[in-house]
């Protein structure tokens, strides 16, 4: 057997523990950055599968832990630094949560971006089950209103699922209840889900723009980018089951035909030059499904580039 190469060492790997090495910031009410790093393992679990992506934002970290000391290096996916002009980012770590205790793990993360917004910061929220979405969404209200761009595999506009309200399958509906919510755009649906038809037509309904993984494979990212109104608020909902499984395999629910790492970024960036990134959360990611570290380099490669063009948003307006 061939020994893996070490990249960790040939990077020249730092021992931080936080993303991409960022500093730490232990207590967000004296937070002092333009972004904030928060990992969120759980918030309301199905008792069929319970906290089944806990390790996800640790595994995220680890995914890019290899580039730990490589932060101010050249980034050719975003043209430069990632951190360009002074801008500030740090790593919150992860909030504490209870399996049993889903309206705690609730406020936890309401609470949590409620600090980091109070500070006129720009969240990243790295899952963790795919219910997280709700309490970040939440804590936004009485802030203005905001634009949704989900992308996933799946539509979320179930009422409830196993009694549960603020489950993974009710991100949206849930979202469209919400006085703050005045628009959202879903891209990359495809395959056999969870959504009835009955579902589908809610959604239809209420005014929910769907660009399914098919169109924009075969049309491109800017049939979902042109339901973005321009300097809209956009509040970015990245389920990891929306890529493919070829470059996304630790998810819980794989299915082919995904959008591409490419797909992400584009769409991304397409809104950071239309609009204001407000937040973005990642979910979704499970380790004890991934393949040789493959989800876990690209999940963390997308906050990267993320963080990048977030990053220059807030450069432009300081």
């Amino acid at each position: 057997m061939v020994r893996k190469p070490d990249l960790q060492t040939l990077f020249g790997e730092s021992s931080a523990t936080t993303f991409l090495g960022l500093p730490s910031c232990d207590d967000l009410s004296l937070l002092d950055a333009h972004i904030a790093i928060i990992g969120a393992p759980c918030a309301t679990p199905y008792k069929s599968v319970g906290a089944y992506c806990a390790n996800g934002p640790d595994g995220i970290r680890k995914g890019m832990s290899a580039f730990t000391a490589n932060l101010t290096h050249y980034d050719f996916d975003v043209g430069g630094e990632i951190l360009p002009h002074n801008i500030k980012a740090v790593d919150h770590g992860d909030l504490a949560f209870d399996e049993n205790d889903s309206a705690g793990n609730r406020e936890n993360i309401r609470k949590a971006v409620r600090q980091v917004l109070e500070k006129r910061a720009v969240p990243i929220i790295l899952g963790g089950d795919d219910s997280i979405p709700i309490p970040m969404l939440e804590a936004f209200a009485g802030r203005g209103k905001f634009t949704i761009l989900q992308i996933d595999a799946h539509i979320d506009w179930r009422d409830s699922h196993e009694g549960e309200r603020m489950g993974l399958s009710s991100t949206m509906r849930r979202a469209s209840e919400m006085e703050h919510i005045d628009s959202i755009v879903q891209v990359g649906q495809r395959g056999l889900g969870s959504a009835r038809p009955s579902d589908v037509e809610d959604a239809v309904n209420w005014g929910a723009n769907f660009i399914s993984a098919r169109d924009v494979c075969a049309k491109g990212v800017d049939t979902a980018l042109e339901f973005i109104a321009p300097g809209a608020k956009v509040i970015v909902c990245l389920d990891c089951d929306g890529l493919d499984p070829s470059v996304m395999p630790g998810v819980i629910g794989r299915a082919p035909g995904g959008l591409s790492y490419w797909h992400i970024i584009d769409l991304i960036e397409g809104v950071s030059r239309k609009a204001e990134i407000a937040a973005m959360d990642l979910v979704e990611f499970m380790p004890e499904r991934d393949l040789d570290g493959m989800g876990a380099l690209t999940a963390g490669r997308i906050v990267t580039t993320a963080m990048a063009l977030i990053a220059r948003q807030s450069a432009s307006v300081r």
